[in-house]
């Protein structure tokens, strides 16, 4: 899933694509360098970020979705608002990305069943000027993932086809850098919920940290990120993660691919020893 913010403000990357024609264009190089699909979002989410006027979000996000779409691309929507969901599925988006679960919006886990189309669940404590205060867990893999089993119940009752849900850990959403770390090792919990999983860990704070200057302790710049990206990728797909969503999309999609090949040899060596061995009698 590759990222096309359309925003002035977004971490890593706001401004570049606020223009739709560069967007536009950003997305179909995106596609040529293996996204599958685009993740288009017109509000930024980062840490302290303010929310934006729904008219604001509606321009920023409905032409690059239209045109895109019309070129044959497979578009998700990356918004907490219904009313967004809806205009972008009209205009050809056929994945609604919503950070906050459906939780922002009360009529949003409504539209996305009414659209029909697949929904993906984040967990999600709160907005993004005050998460950081919310990182506060027991156990953060048990945590999330019973939160996010209530979430599925929640618009599952309000009449989305639960094989229509993906299902997102909220890397960096309240969460600190070893919640992040944890929650990484602990995909498997979350694919026990009997869904997909997308894994969004791209340039997050947490591997800024990771690998900040051994001298000044600064975090590494969020551009200067990727190939570290690349490399959760690779174990997210080993973990039998459903996708990554990411900036720099062909080195994850390399990834992806050596990720992907060693899970299925997993499979076979483990399909190898556990099949009884037959002999010929003469």
């Amino acid at each position: 899933m590759g990222i096309l913010n359309v925003t002035p403000d977004s971490f890593s990357d706001g401004g570049l694509w606020i223009d739709p024609a560069r967007a536009v264009e950003h997305g179909l190089r995106l596609v040529e360098r293996g996204a599958d699909v685009i993740d288009v979002g017109g509000e930024s989410t980062r840490p302290g970020a303010r929310r934006i006027p729904y008219e604001e979000e509606l321009r920023r996000v409905l032409p690059v979705v239209r045109d895109l779409a019309a070129a044959g691309v497979l578009v998700s929507v990356d918004t907490m608002r219904a009313g967004v969901a809806r205009a972008a599925v009209d205009a050809g988006a056929r994945v609604i990305n919503d950070v906050s679960g459906g939780r922002a919006d009360p009529d949003m886990a409504r539209a996305a069943a009414r659209a029909g189309v697949p929904f993906v669940v984040m967990h999600w404590r709160g907005h993004s000027r005050g998460m950081d205060e919310l990182a506060s867990y027991d156990d953060v893999v048990a945590d999330v993932t019973r939160e996010i089993a209530r979430q599925l119940d929640h618009v599952v009752g309000a009449g989305v086809d639960p094989g229509q849900v993906i299902v997102d850990p909220g890397l960096g959403f309240a969460k600190d850098r070893d919640d992040d770390w944890q929650l990484l090792a602990g995909i498997d919990a979350l694919s026990r919920l009997g869904r997909p999983v997308l894994v969004g860990a791209s340039r997050k704070r947490f591997l800024g940290t990771l690998l900040a200057d051994p001298e000044t302790g600064e975090p590494r710049p969020a551009r200067a990120r990727d190939a570290a990206t690349a490399a959760v990728s690779a174990l997210a797909a080993a973990r039998g993660a459903w996708a990554v969503r990411v900036h720099d999309v062909a080195d994850s999609a390399d990834a992806v691919r050596v990720g992907s090949a060693l899970r299925a040899a997993e499979h076979r060596a483990r399909a190898r020893t556990t099949t009884p061995l037959t002999t010929t009698r003469h």
